[in-house]
């Protein structure tokens, strides 16, 4: 069955669904393969249960009702079902990827552009193999621009999504020291990155550059730049001592955002910049990050009795950590308490990372200091306000004889340490 016919039955269909446990009615099913499960033994369930079709890549599941679409591989033809919905929708895809920050400039980006358009963008993190098509494939007639996140932990990862995705415009939010274990350096996690790059110069597209990234401008040389922030506007950060949230000065317009961390002020610049690009006025884009709310364990701040907690649990590496920390260090608060897990991927580079970490904190006082996990347990510090537990129990049993009380907390870690569970403990 070639793609033209199958995308024919995705067009009757309600929309695409890769798990029986969310099958919508009359949506389309796709049978994946994990490490430990195969979607094609889920294919009859997944029409009893009112799915349309079910789109399988193996025969021996085909069944004689019309209602198993066979192909050779199921991934691959969703991949390239979604690119020829992008084709047939013809609508602008603007790319985002980076070490930090994406999820986060996506949001700011989408909500910007919503005051004018009609957009759909990545849900949370589907930023792989899978997520960038389901993304693709959530678009419809209606959708005036798309934006997509793209992910990688290995080279060649966003060269591939590109290949799906057919971006027109592209941002790289910066270059960090995330999944070193696949990357192998912070050169590899550059080399990576700018696949975004050249496959748009390959495309004569464009990308929007952070012009104070010495690193980006390098990699955009003989490309069409989109400067941020525009040329001729005058921007710059400003921070409330109040609530230690950030703000920017654009155009001479003030917007208070509810973000913590000095490092968000170029995820607001560029959301800014993309969205005057494509018209939105300064009054509207201030509007828009204004009403922004962060959530999902991301530069969120939440209240809790009397202690105001940083909660940027989502992920980590050592570059958005040692921000975090530097960050946490300036903002104002009588009494401090940071919280700090592992960060992963790291491969050899592993225990370098967390005791440089550990240094830092132990010569700067910032506040009654917990670490957590392997890496930072094997950690050497005999400062006294440090406190290392091997894993999140034998923090959680501490925090039975700990209360808290009018502090500032910072939760930081990357996702397998879950260090959300720590706030109904406090």
């Amino acid at each position: 069955m070639n793609i033209e016919e199958i995308y024919g039955h995705f067009l009757k269909s309600s929309g695409i669904c890769t798990d029986t446990r969310k099958i919508t009615p009359n949506c389309l099913f796709v049978a994946l393969k994990g490490a430990k499960f195969d979607g094609n033994t889920f294919a009859s369930e997944a029409i009893q249960q009112g799915a349309y079709k079910a789109l399988i890549d193996d025969p021996t599941y085909e069944n004689s009702t019309g209602t198993t679409l066979l192909c050779e591989n199921s991934l691959e033809t969703l991949q390239r079902l979604a690119t020829h919905h992008r084709k047939a929708l013809g609508l602008p895809i603007i790319a985002l990827t980076g070490s930090n920050g994406k999820t986060t400039t996506k949001e700011l980006i989408h909500a910007v552009l919503a005051q004018q358009y009609k957009v759909s963008a990545t849900i949370g993190n589907l930023n792989n193999h899978i997520g960038v098509p389901l993304t693709l494939l959530n678009m419809h007639q209606e959708t005036e621009i798309g934006i997509v996140e793209m992910g990688a932990n290995h080279h060649g990862e966003i060269a591939a999504l590109c290949e799906i995705a057919l971006p027109d415009y592209g941002y790289i939010t910066n270059f960090g020291k995330a999944h070193l274990e696949g990357f192998g350096s912070l050169e590899g996690v550059v080399k990576a990155k700018t696949e975004l790059y050249r496959h748009l110069k390959e495309r004569g597209k464009p990308v929007f550059v952070n012009t104070a990234d010495a690193k980006q401008i390098e990699n955009t040389k003989d490309m069409e730049i989109i400067p941020i922030p525009k040329k001729g506007i005058d921007a710059y950060m400003s921070s409330s001592s109040e609530d230690n949230t950030i703000g920017i000065q654009y155009d001479k317009i003030e917007i208070r955002s509810r973000l913590v961390g000095d490092y968000n002020y170029h995820n607001l610049l560029a959301a800014l910049t993309i969205g005057t690009h494509f018209s939105i006025t300064p009054a509207n884009a201030k509007r828009a990050i204004e009403s922004y709310v962060p959530s999902n364990n991301r530069s969120q701040v939440i209240e809790k009795n009397s202690n105001k907690i940083i909660m940027d649990a989502y992920n980590a590496n050592p570059t958005s950590m040692q921000a975090a920390i530097q960050n946490f260090e300036r903002a104002k608060g009588d009494q401090k308490y940071l919280f700090l897990g592992d960060m992963f991927e790291l491969g050899k580079d592993a225990a370098t990372e967390h005791q440089q970490i550990t240094d830092y904190l132990s010569k700067h006082s910032i506040g009654t200091t917990y670490i957590i996990g392997e890496n930072f347990y094997k950690t050497k510090s005999d400062a006294a306000h440090i406190h290392q537990y091997r894993s999140f129990q034998e923090l959680a049993d501490a925090l039975k004889n700990i209360s808290l009380s009018n502090s500032l907390i910072l939760i930081k870690g990357s996702r397998g340490m879950a260090l959300e569970r720590i706030v109904p403990l406090l």
